[in-house]
């Protein structure tokens, strides 16, 4: 079956992507090159000196397999080593090259990111290699990327550079260029906190190996309460990937439809993409037919049983929230009266109990404590609609932000529990 994303004109998704990437402030006007190899064997790849911030399709240009070039401005600059991991690697159809600040920052001291950080950046990221610094646009510069290529890796660092990532298609290219950013940002901010905990081969195993196995059904109809909540599902997690707050290979979204149903993301699919049809119906147990639920749909299962008032569910990345959770730092939300009021006292959850199929996680939530820290995964949100999930979502990484920069500064210092006291009582909170 040909997917839609298959279906795109390569000057389309070419000019997509890196619309995404600049948006997302991941490149810079003039830095930054894609490509994307036809199953002719032509190279579709953006334009030299052309604003990356207003690109057309009409920019992108086209090297054909024997060399003439179609296009109103010459390919980038970079082509060269476009040209050489293409030779080195036949697997590989799109490459994303750019200059994010986080893997500029390990490409100037020359170390690479450690992915093992999250089961999902591990997988998704590949092996991570290193290219020794040439000039830009030389041969020299193609044969050490092509070279890192032809070794295996997926992901590299270039000294003194930036990134050079590989894909199947333009769409993974991406998101493994998102997922090793994401990391490397972790990775610094952690640091500001104290020392960085990497995962080990079992515990990436267990992530890997987790199964979700649901009978499906197919539903008859769909009533005005599961519009409104497909409507608000599909622009929350937008807004959470252009605030990101959410990465487009991590993280999910639901909202309860009744005692037994809920909606949910699904997997393995670009979270800012998702349009309201996208999101899954869960019934008893049973999934939509024809569709995929989130892997960690027994977890918001278990988290809806247990606790009725919770209305919708968000497990997210928001990366300075998620530096917490790869160190041993406490996260405290006594700072100002809105981190205390919506999230009370954050837990935080060891490693794996949101794969647990027993539904442990559910512990460690619970109307009195709204939100957890899960260990190397992230952060788990809970609220009374799917408003108040986000709004908390964003209320504890503004929290964690405010925090890691405080302490750049000086001491933090808490409220005192008179002034928690105080809160306590004003807002009846339970």
């Amino acid at each position: 079956m040909i997917t839609r994303q298959q279906l795109i004109h390569p000057r389309d998704e070419l000019m997509q992507t890196m619309d995404r990437i600049y948006r997302y402030r991941m490149t810079t006007t003039s830095g930054g090159n894609l490509s994307i190899r036809d199953e002719n064997g032509d190279i579709w790849i953006t334009p030299s000196r052309v604003d990356k911030g207003s690109l057309t399709r009409n920019d992108i240009v086209c090297v054909r397999s024997d060399g003439t070039v179609d296009g109103p401005h010459p390919p980038s600059s970079e082509f060269p080593f476009h040209l050489a991991t293409y030779a080195a690697r036949p697997d590989v159809r799109a490459i994303v090259h750019a200059h994010p600040v986080a893997l500029v920052a390990f490409s100037i001291c020359r170390q690479t990111p450690d992915t093992r950080l999250f089961h999902q950046a591990h997988s998704v990221c590949g092996r991570v290699g290193f290219a020794p610094y040439a000039l830009p646009g030389s041969e020299e510069l193609g044969k050490n990327i092509a070279a890192s290529f032809a070794a295996g890796c997926d992901s590299v660092i270039l000294e003194n550079h930036g990134v050079v990532i590989a894909g199947e298609s333009c769409a993974h290219a991406f998101q493994r260029f998102e997922a090793f950013e994401f990391a490397a940002k972790t990775i610094i901010k952690g640091r500001l906190l104290g020392r960085v905990r990497s995962l080990s081969d079992s515990q990436l195993e267990l992530a890997h190996s987790r199964h979700v196995a649901l009978d499906s059904f197919e539903p008859t109809s769909a009533h005005p309460p599961e519009k409104e909540l497909r409507r608000q599902l599909s622009e929350f997690v937008r807004r959470g990937c252009r605030q990101r707050l959410l990465i487009s290979t991590e993280g999910s979204f639901s909202a309860r439809l009744g005692d037994n149903s809920f909606l949910i993301t699904p997997t393995q699919q670009d979270r800012e993409l998702l349009g309201i049809e996208d999101f899954v119906l869960v019934q008893s147990g049973r999934r939509e037919a024809g569709k995929k639920a989130s892997r960690a749909v027994f977890a918001h299962q278990a988290i809806y049983r247990k606790h009725p008032a919770v209305q919708a569910i968000v497990f997210a990345h928001p990366v300075n929230a998620t530096a917490f959770s790869v160190t041993s730092t406490p996260f405290d939300t006594r700072t100002i009266p809105e981190s205390y009021v919506f999230l009370r006292d954050v837990a935080r959850a060891p490693y794996g109990v949101q794969f647990q199929a027993a539904g442990e996680i559910a512990d460690y939530v619970s109307p009195a404590a709204p939100a957890a820290i899960l260990e190397n995964d992230g952060v788990l949100v809970t609220g009374s609609s799917v408003l108040d999930a986000f709004d908390r979502l964003e209320v504890l990484e503004s929290t964690a932000e405010a925090v890691i920069n405080a302490r750049a500064i000086g001491d933090v210092s808490a409220m005192p529990e008179k002034a928690i006291a105080d809160l306590r009582q004003a807002f009846r909170l339970p």
